[in-house]
């Protein structure tokens, strides 16, 4: 895990490469021509929150109405709806699993323009769409995903933003993307993750929150935090957390508070007051402290959306030493494998 986590600033200048690059240009460029009314994304696990991230980035940048589809409702219930001016999107580490390739699948049938987005280029999922990304993380050795992840999220980035410009990333554009991983490499080099981890070793749960591009990485760090350190963790959006959640805060029991510096962040710092008045033990993970948090895991200050590359780095730190404190192999989480299938 600690290969897989140091390698992702390599991965992503992999993803800047005129061949990768490229590509990804020329998925755009269809896309953009081809002009879907809407987008629908289908993933599961980890990738199911870069799918997320990708329905902000569709919402907001592109302003196309997007959202996760329920596979099951075609697999298990046989539904048909029509996709006919959709871009549905899979989203998959492995491309393996029979569910999402079902959707997939149904979607293409009914004239929706279909996209894979893999670390498998020769999957069957890559196979049954009419396009496909390949995020080139090259081999994950950890069963819980880490570069997989963020290769994920930085190829939806490019994809949405190149949609964007009708195929072409603006030179801004793409100044802003080749400055990531050298700030990916400088926030790994920090070393308050691992510094935090004795803090919580005895923690019996946890929260973690965050809202607009942050709350896909509360679900990937909750979802880290399950399945490395077997700690029950419930991950919420900011505004959600106000509708009920608040009320099992307490000093004992610790919220991962994920606040950058654009209007997600500045809607957090109200959440992060309400928290203080519960004597929450709160730790932010953003470019500056924050009044409420009792520490703070540093990341470069970035437009909020580029954030979720880098904000999650120290959180994946941060897990796998507080799996190893716990006496964990975080490597191979117990009952799990590197690809699961779902039908």
């Amino acid at each position: 895990m600690a290969t897989d986590i140091a390698e992702q600033p390599q991965v992503m200048a992999g993803l800047l490469e005129p061949a990768h690059a490229g590509a990804i240009a020329q998925v755009a460029k269809v896309i953009a021509q081809r002009q879907p009314k809407h987008v629908v994304f289908v993933a599961r696990g980890t990738s199911d929150h870069a799918a997320l991230y990708g329905s902000y980035l569709t919402e907001i940048r592109l302003g196309l109405p997007a959202g996760l589809a329920s596979p099951s409702a075609i697999t298990l219930f046989g539904a048909r709806p029509d996709l006919s001016h959709a871009l549905v999107v899979g989203v998959s580490q492995s491309g393996g699993s029979p569910d999402l390739t079902e959707v997939v699948r149904v979607a293409r049938e009914a004239g929706a323009l279909t996209l894979a987005v893999t670390n498998a280029p020769d999957s069957v999922l890559a196979q049954t769409a009419e396009l496909s990304i390949d995020v080139a993380a090259g081999h994950e050795r950890a069963v819980a995903a880490t570069k997989t992840y963020t290769a994920e999220l930085f190829a939806l980035l490019q994809l949405v933003e190149g949609i964007r410009g009708g195929g072409t990333l603006p030179a801004e554009e793409q100044a802003a993307l080749a400055a990531l991983p050298e700030l990916a490499a400088q926030t790994l080099a920090d070393p308050t993750a691992a510094e935090l981890a004795a803090r919580y070793r005895f923690a019996a749960r946890m929260v973690t929150t965050g809202r607009g591009y942050a709350y896909p990485s509360a679900r990937e760090a909750a979802l880290k935090l399950m399945e490395t350190s077997y700690l029950p963790a419930l991950a919420f959006s900011g505004a959600d957390l106000l509708h009920g959640p608040l009320a099992m805060t307490q000093p004992d029991v610790p919220v991962l508070a994920f606040v950058g510096n654009g209007p997600g962040g500045q809607a957090m710092r109200d959440v992060l007051a309400r928290l203080d008045e519960r004597s929450a033990d709160v730790v932010a993970v953003g470019p500056e402290q924050v009044a409420g948090a009792h520490a703070q895991l540093p990341v470069p200050a970035v437009d909020e959306r580029y954030a979720p590359l880098l904000e999650i780095l120290p959180v994946q730190q941060l897990v796998m030493e507080l799996a190893l404190a716990r006496g964990n192999d975080p490597d191979a989480p117990r009952g799990l494998k590197k690809v699961t299938t779902t039908l």
